[in-house]
């Protein structure tokens, strides 16, 4: 009986032949990586959060080498200490105004969403009500008592989803016996209190401590992630690795320059018009245009809430500013800036963060774009180019 010969050159995927065997461990060990990117997923968030910084760092060391020849290390410490330096003086300087301003447009927007509300019930429209922070004594100690009840019945679910340090935290004052655990009893509602400020600082430190590690030497996580591959698919892991630390770094840099010239243009233009807190309303603008589709839309909410607290054409004029930026943005920076580093459709990027929202909450949200650029280039490289063997920039 004569036997039909496989043509190689036909287009399309050629499947490896595995034994049964191969396969299910094969199928075995990718369902093991799925639960443990579900359960831990909180913390793997938080480290590619600390891989994106250490991409941020090793761009400006480059940028630096460009233009000054020392070493690697001196370069990543001169960055270092003008990020830090920055930062600190935001903080000495700004700090005050910009918690200032924030304390004083949460009541305003907590306001004016009240009177939407009111208004809209007008017109048979009913939302759910808006709370007021109380500043009475007696209501504080019933808001209290409330909290108290609560935190009950929701610091173990709260304990199961932490990352990171504040998991580690909460899990040491819950644990029974310890000395944690004691004072967490004395402690009450305030060892909630301390889990959360616990849980941010120690997240912000791990971000912080695995960037300064990778830019510190990225090649050396690079060669050590490829030494786990076949030694046959090591040149294509190097690029494959390459090529997405090069369209994350493209990525950020114009991401940042967007966010930027968003917070400048909102700031200008609301403090142009008169309207209070202009400038914690530019930087709340600014920070969430990281997150794209939503990230605007929430900022501009913001805006116009606060517009209305200085009148109707006060919030008419907020609402033309941030009309104006987004214009801008979306017909301008985007293109121009992130053209060549991410073209995604934005609908798949909606999508894609509705996805990753219902699955990893926040910080899904958060890292959505970041998220995409990465399995775009995975999908690119490996899929389109390796196994349908076509040309990706098609």
């Amino acid at each position: 009986m004569q036997q039909s010969t496989p043509i190689k050159d036909e287009p399309g995927p050629h499947p490896a032949s595995w034994s049964p065997t191969a396969s299910g461990i094969a199928v075995v060990a990718f369902i093991a990586l799925l639960i443990l990117a579900w359960t831990a997923a909180s913390t793997l968030l938080l480290i590619f959060a600390g891989i994106l910084l250490g991409v941020f760092l090793d761009g400006l060391t480059r940028l630096l080498g460009q233009a000054i020849g020392l070493g690697r290390g001196l370069r990543l410490t001169i960055v270092s200490l003008i990020l830090g330096g920055l930062t600190l003086g935001f903080l000495a300087f700004g700090g005050a105004t910009v918690v200032q301003q924030g304390r004083e447009l949460g009541q305003t927007v907590t306001k004016q969403a009240g009177s939407v509300r009111d208004r809209l019930k007008e017109y048979g429209i009913d939302l759910p009500a808006f709370s007021v922070p109380s500043e009475t004594p007696g209501d504080q100690d019933a808001d209290k008592a409330k909290d108290t009840d609560k935190t009950k019945d929701t610091e173990t679910d709260k304990d199961k989803k932490a990352g990171g340090l504040g998991g580690l935290a909460s899990g040491a004052i819950k644990s029974p016996g310890s000395l944690l655990s004691d004072a967490g009893s004395m402690l009450g509602p305030a060892a909630t209190v301390i889990t959360g400020l616990f849980n941010a600082l120690g997240n912000v430190l791990v971000i912080v401590f695995l960037g300064l590690a990778c830019a510190a030497d990225p090649a050396s996580y690079r060669d050590g992630a490829v030494r786990f591959v076949p030694p046959r698919y090591r040149p294509r892991a190097t690029a494959l690795l390459d090529g997405m630390g090069e369209t994350l770094r493209h990525w950020l840099f114009g991401q940042l320059i967007t966010m930027a010239v968003i917070f400048v243009c909102i700031w200008a233009g609301l403090s142009f018009l008169g309207i209070g807190g202009a400038l914690i309303l530019g930087l709340q603008a600014g920070l969430l245009a990281f997150i794209p589709t939503i990230g605007p839309l929430i900022a501009g909410v913001v805006i116009v809430l606060a517009g209305l607290a200085s009148g109707t054409n006060a919030a008419l004029g907020a609402f033309g500013v941030y009309l104006v930026v987004q214009c801008l943005e979306s017909y301008g920076l985007t293109p121009f800036i992130q053209k060549q580093a991410l073209d995604i459709p934005p609908a798949t990027i909606f999508a894609g963060q509705l996805v990753l929202g219902v699955l990893f909450g926040l910080w899904g949200i958060a890292l959505a774009l970041p998220l995409m650029a990465v399995i775009k280039v995975v999908l690119e490289q490996v899929y389109i180019e390796d196994t349908l063997d076509e040309d990706a920039s098609v």
